[in-house]
């Protein structure tokens, strides 16, 4: 962790010296191919996946794109419930991140989950396996560097808002997990 604080830290300052955002219409400089990784953890659950996306850099202050996930998430058992699940999911969406200064930004990615649950009982060792989709919509807060034409890294914090049961953001009580993400970019083509 200190590592990557120290790291956000030294590109939050280079690229306070330099932001080349071409504001002349569509540019090919403004569209970035980037990766997220997130990481959620609450109690007796885990949740860890990947989420590639393309973006473009709208303005000075917005970035939109589409972004796919693939997740899996587990929660054990406990002395509330004798069920412990597993799931698999993959799923799609848009995201918005609005940078109202150049290091802080605030993120909303509504989601469609496609997810594959195995739920075992863990007295009876009876298990069952279950298909189904959720919709869900990720808002948060998130620390990063963005040199628009050049590259893009970041760390947030997420959370699902929706209170879909079947949410890969939500424990088997419908609590929302937080997501903590972190990701980087890169622009495809950067400026000279």
């Amino acid at each position: 962790m200190l590592f990557l604080l120290l790291f956000q830290l030294n590109t939050a300052l280079f690229a306070q010296m330099r932001n080349d955002y071409n504001e002349s219409g569509f540019s090919q400089s403004n569209k970035y191919f980037g990766t997220g990784l997130n990481l959620g953890v609450s109690g007796r659950s885990f949740n860890i996946g990947l989420n590639p996306e393309l973006g473009y850099s709208v303005s000075r202050w917005l970035d939109a794109g589409f972004a796919v996930n693939f997740n899996y998430y587990s929660q054990n058992a406990s002395e509330f419930s004798n069920i412990r699940f597993q799931n698999i999911n993959y799923g799609a969406g848009v995201f918005a991140r609005i940078w109202p200064v150049n290091f802080i930004f605030f993120q909303v990615q509504p989601e469609y989950n496609w997810i594959s649950s195995s739920q075992k009982n863990v007295t009876t060792q009876q298990t069952n396996r279950f298909n189904y989709s959720a919709e869900s919509i990720l808002v948060g807060i998130g620390y990063g560097t963005r040199m628009v034409g050049s590259r893009l890294s970041y760390v947030s914090l997420l959370i699902d808002v929706l209170q879909n049961p079947n949410s890969p953001y939500r424990d088997a009580y419908n609590d929302p997990l937080p997501v903590f993400r972190a990701g980087f970019g890169v622009y495809l083509h950067p400026n000279r």
